[in-house]
């Protein structure tokens, strides 16, 4: 009996319920896994989002960039992390694709997280290196067609917005392009600006400035309308491809068995974040927009998770990609 007694008292010590986690919670500073290179898109999110909920959660969280396999790196670290509040994970329509793009993942993309909500849908914009012949997004096909395959397209790997984005591209303009891959969005829009490749297509977080700068040039943005910070960029359906529609969106994960208490914190400085004036002026500076709050909830970012790994589980297969 007394076995038992000291057996119960450890495992209390070891393993408090989750209220106690939570009215502690937290006290040191939250790490946010970003699966990809500092200076891409995700990471620029990362980081104005982080700042924006360590104002609520009263400690600073630290953006950690975990490279390498299309994002599914540094998604299994936090599928393999303590399910306590302290690791969580900022991954894009990625985590939707990776079912269908590889043949054994070492993680559930549904069953091993616990969702907090949806962040932000971001469109795509598709742009050139600045000396690029073509004026404007019809020239840019027919060049293309013209050249064959000799056209290069920047991209981030298997499964990244950028390689869907290219295979819509191509299967909207029945078009060839030869792949260039990086291990992340920085390097790749930075070989754009360089002049190293030719073409690319990027959530509009990263090459609103540099079109902004003439730096680069800017073909067409996948959303249903212009955005203010880009007037003279055209949809994909004004610039004559309504076909090319597509949108990376984002959503914020801790480790399965997460304390309910926990994610509810996390919740409420998620949504507290998204009405934050300053995030909310950040993200329109990129071309882009916090998501309505209702879908900052983790039983909306499950049921959308869902529904986008059916999607493009049918585009894939239709695109003849084989896992990997």
């Amino acid at each position: 009996m007394k076995f038992l007694v000291r057996s119960l008292i450890l495992f209390l010590l070891l393993h408090p319920c989750g209220a106690a986690l939570a009215d502690d919670f937290p006290n040191r500073p939250v790490t946010m896994i970003v699966p990809f290179s500092a200076g891409g898109p995700g990471d620029v999110i990362a980081r104005i989002l982080g700042s924006a909920m360590s104002a609520t959660l009263k400690q600073s969280i630290v953006i950690e960039n975990v490279v390498g396999a299309g994002g599914t790196l540094g998604t299994n670290r936090v599928a393999k992390a303590a399910a306590d509040g302290y690791t969580l994970l900022l991954m894009h329509v990625g985590q939707a694709t990776a079912p269908a793009l590889y043949a054994k993942l070492p993680f559930d993309p549904v069953g091993d997280f616990a969702p907090i909500g949806l962040v932000t849908d971001v469109p795509m914009i598709l742009v050139a290196r600045p000396n690029f012949p073509a004026k404007d997004l019809g020239e840019l096909v027919a060049h293309i067609r013209n050249a064959g395959d000799k056209v290069t397209f920047g991209n981030v790997g298997l499964g990244s917005a950028s390689q869907l984005c290219g295979l819509m591209f191509m299967s909207a303009t029945d078009t060839k392009l030869t792949p260039i891959y990086y291990k992340g969005g920085g390097p790749a829009l930075n070989d754009v600006i360089a002049g190293h490749i030719d073409v690319y297509c990027d959530p509009a977080t990263g090459p609103t400035p540099y079109i902004q700068s003439k730096t680069i040039k800017g073909y067409a943005i996948t959303s249903k309308t212009r955005v203010a910070t880009l007037p003279d960029v055209p949809t994909s359906t004004e610039a004559g491809v309504p076909e090319f529609n597509v949108t990376t969106w984002y959503g914020l994960y801790a480790p399965r068995g997460t304390p309910k208490p926990v994610v509810d914190h996390l919740v409420g400085a998620l949504q507290t974040a998204l009405k934050d004036p300053a995030l909310i002026s950040r993200f329109a500076e990129l071309s882009m927009a916090p998501v309505e709050i209702e879908r900052a909830t983790p039983e909306a970012l499950e049921a959308f998770l869902k529904a986008e790994i059916g999607k493009w589980g049918r585009i894939i297969k239709a695109a003849g990609i084989e896992p990997q």
